[in-house]
């Protein structure tokens, strides 16, 4: 069933632009690239209280909640899945958050970003911390790729990679997985003086990405997306505890609005599958399976003259 379901996804598609050796038509022509970025265990507060200029300034520069909301289940592989399928763990199937020692692979039931970006004609990337996002790189959906044989990288180890991989091949779908905030919370604590450091080391990882979309030129480009899975609290996160469900997500690029906190919409909730379907959104992407669970915020959007809708 999921080769035939590969397949199907191809077949829907082979009309589309990459049979045309195109890239489909982007609602905002500027954006030809989107770079997600996820610190793991990043809960939204401790990202304000620790010393993270550079997250600060992406505040000024975009659109942003500390509210957003991840999964009920608020744990790493589940939610990561549900970032960039669009749909809720449910549905998606990758319930799980080890990396199982499998006879034959499991992947999402729904296609993830890299295999619509791939099918339509993007170039794809990631770069990750932690080994069980293998449950991501569903074959021939990856240009490139960085999954450590261990359960838990360090950030030190993700960023080199990330870094080569941008400035070698400059991939226009790429994901950044930085694991060592969630390390760190698990060893020492949420909100303890070691992951408030390590943290701060995460924001200089940010910085770092940007500054490279600056030498290639670039930056220009990209729309940015921030984000995480979960928060946390104590030495651990678990279901539905507002202190693990609550994220930061925060997007910069061209066409963006500029600082705007998206809580001055009383009615929009901005919840984790929401960054598939926006990223999807600008990249003249249409996901073949539906409905999805996230939607496009499209409040983040400068549309100058016009009337913001809240489709929720």
């Amino acid at each position: 069933m999921r080769v035939s379901r590969r397949l199907i996804l191809a077949l829907c598609l082979c009309l589309t632009a990459r049979c045309l050796g195109q890239l489909p038509d982007r609602p905002i022509p500027a954006i030809q690239r989107v770079l997600i970025v996820t610190i793991d265990g990043l809960r939204p507060d401790l990202a304000l209280r620790a010393d993270t200029p550079t997250i600060h300034a992406l505040i000024t520069e975009g659109a942003f909640t500390f509210w957003a909301r991840t999964t009920a289940e608020s744990i790493t592989l589940p939610t990561h899945v549900s970032m960039l399928t669009g749909v809720t763990p449910i549905r998606h199937t990758i319930q799980w958050n080890t990396d199982l020692a499998l006879v034959h692979p499991i992947y999402p039931k729904f296609p993830t970003l890299f295999e619509l970006a791939k099918h339509a004609g993007y170039t794809t990337a990631m770069a990750a911390g932690k080994d069980k996002f293998d449950a991501l790189a569903v074959p021939g959906s990856l240009d490139w790729q960085y999954i450590p044989d261990t359960d838990k990288a360090l950030d030190s180890d993700v960023m080199p990679r990330a870094l080569a991989m941008l400035r070698e091949h400059q991939p226009q779908v790429m994901f950044v997985h930085l694991p060592s905030v969630d390390n760190v919370g698990h060893a020492a604590g949420w909100a303890s003086a070691e992951q408030m450091k390590v943290i701060s080391n995460a924001d200089r990882c940010v910085g770092q990405l940007l500054q490279t979309l600056d030498d290639l030129h670039i930056r220009d480009q990209t729309m940015f997306i921030l984000t995480s899975d979960h928060g946390g609290a104590g030495l651990s996160h678990g279901p539905d505890d507002p202190r693990s469900r609550a994220i930061p997500w925060i997007v910069v690029g061209p066409g963006i609005r500029r600082g705007v906190d998206l809580t001055k919409y009383d009615k929009l909730n901005v919840d984790i599958e929401d960054t598939f379907c926006t990223a999807c959104y600008v990249l003249g992407l249409h996901p073949t399976k539906l409905p999805l669970d996230g939607k496009v915020v499209m409040e983040i959007f400068d549309r100058t003259g016009e009337e913001l809708i809240h489709n929720n």
